[in-house]
């Protein structure tokens, strides 16, 4: 057997392997369309699936390294609507020179094509939706491409079909902050470290984002350039609509203070501190506080509120630190690894809290973790690999945190 055939058997067994996610078809989908794109050597791939609501295509996962969910077309126009009306793969091999393409279709994907191939996600009972790759690097795509992606969008489609899949796509948010082409290098010596290279990522109001990604992949230092505790090298920022690119000293300080709230892994409590009096040291340093009484109430530590660090266990030392963030009343909640220092039922609480946090307090939460577990109580899930996001999913149905297991 050929090593090209060999890979593509490959990819097939993992599509088939993949698919059998019960909890969330997302995840599913989305890990299919990883396979696929890098099989093909594409630069972004997407899923699109019809919404009933609104009888438009949404775009619900994607791999590569720009942000393309959240985007909807309208499914009789278009390279996308040809696709989906004819039930046919569609084929551009150079946008520039097809007539059949127009460039105003480049501001509907998002991205400027130059190449892509669309299959139909179909079942003898109808259409779901479509699976696209855009722009291999390679020029056109091939036909081994095409026979892959045909045969991965049959899998696909019979299990939407298999699991009564509905889509309940998220309405569109105000962007809180927007990143784009951000590039972060370090100095060690004379050597320049290059540890986040042109990244892409929008955080809406009121939603749970969870990056994932393995030691040294680049996600904390994201979170760390997301909560202006570091700077980035290159690309812009824009934070509630103004340039927030390359701040002075000052501006990052009342941004920390004013905007931002952080829980960390290891709590950071002032030790020789009762738990309200930790939470109000943040308070009194804040524009426009909760109060700290509120703060505690929140997350369930009114009878411990005197304690000291010491005095409490390790999950009401992080609910104290959940507390500090809160009484800020902050544009956004940004928690690092904040359950990998807890065993398994006290991570199960601290994580209840933060989508009572989301989903009653309507605040914002950006969680950087390695537990891919936690990533299906998410309203979005973005992957980080090797400086880059990889990929980028919705969840349309987040599992209660109540429901996960590791």
């Amino acid at each position: 057997m050929g090593k090209k055939q060999s890979s593509y058997i490959q990819a097939i067994w993992d599509v088939t392997e993949a698919l059998q996610d019960e909890v969330q078809m997302e995840k599913g989908l989305s890990v299919c369309l990883d396979i696929l794109t890098k099989h093909a050597g594409a630069e972004n791939g997407l899923v699109w699936l019809i919404s009933q609501e609104d009888g438009r295509l949404h775009s619900v996962a994607c791999a590569g390294e720009r942000d393309l969910t959240g985007i909807s077309v309208d499914p009789s126009k278009g390279i996308l609507g040809r696709a989906f009306g004819s039930r046919e793969p569609v084929q551009i091999d150079d946008a520039g020179t097809d007539p059949s393409f127009s460039s105003s279709e480049d501001q509907e994907a998002g991205v400027r094509i130059l190449n892509t191939l669309i299959v139909p996600l179909v079942t003898r009972t109808g259409c779901f939706g479509c699976m696209q790759l855009i722009n291999r690097a390679d020029g056109p795509f091939s036909d081994d491409d095409r026979a892959l992606g045909v045969n991965m969008a049959t899998l696909m489609a019979l299990d939407l079909e298999d699991k009564g899949y509905v889509i309940r796509y998220r309405k569109q948010k105000k962007p809180l902050i927007e990143m784009k082409g951000v590039i972060k290098e370090f100095y060690s010596g004379d050597e320049v470290i290059r540890v986040l290279k042109g990244v892409d990522l929008c955080v809406y109001e009121q939603e749970l984002l969870v990056i994932l990604g393995e030691s040294g992949c680049g996600k904390t230092t994201m979170l760390n350039i997301l909560g202006g505790m570091d700077s980035l090298t290159e690309g812009t920022m824009i934070v509630d609509g103004k340039d927030f690119s390359h701040p002075g000293e000052k501006e990052l300080t009342e941004y920390r203070r004013d905007y931002i709230g952080f829980v960390f892994q290891t709590y950071n409590l002032m030790p020789n501190l009762t738990a309200i009096d930790n939470v109000e040291l943040i308070a009194e340093n804040s524009k426009e506080p909760i109060s700290s009484e509120k703060a505690i109430e929140m997350v369930g530590l009114t009878e411990r509120r005197n304690n000291r660090p010491s005095q409490l266990s390790g999950g009401q030392q992080q609910r104290v630190s959940i507390a500090r963030a809160l009484v800020k009343n902050p544009l956004l909640i940004l928690a690092d690894e904040p359950t990998a220092a807890l065993d398994f039922q006290t991570g199960l609480e601290v994580l209840e809290l933060f989508e009572d946090i989301v989903r009653r307090q309507n605040k914002t939460v950006v969680m950087v973790t390695h537990n891919a577990e936690i990533a299906k109580m998410a309203d979005r899930v973005i992957k980080v690999r090797g400086g880059r996001i990889s990929s980028i999913r919705i969840n349309s149905s987040p599992v209660k945190a109540s429901e996960l297991s590791w």
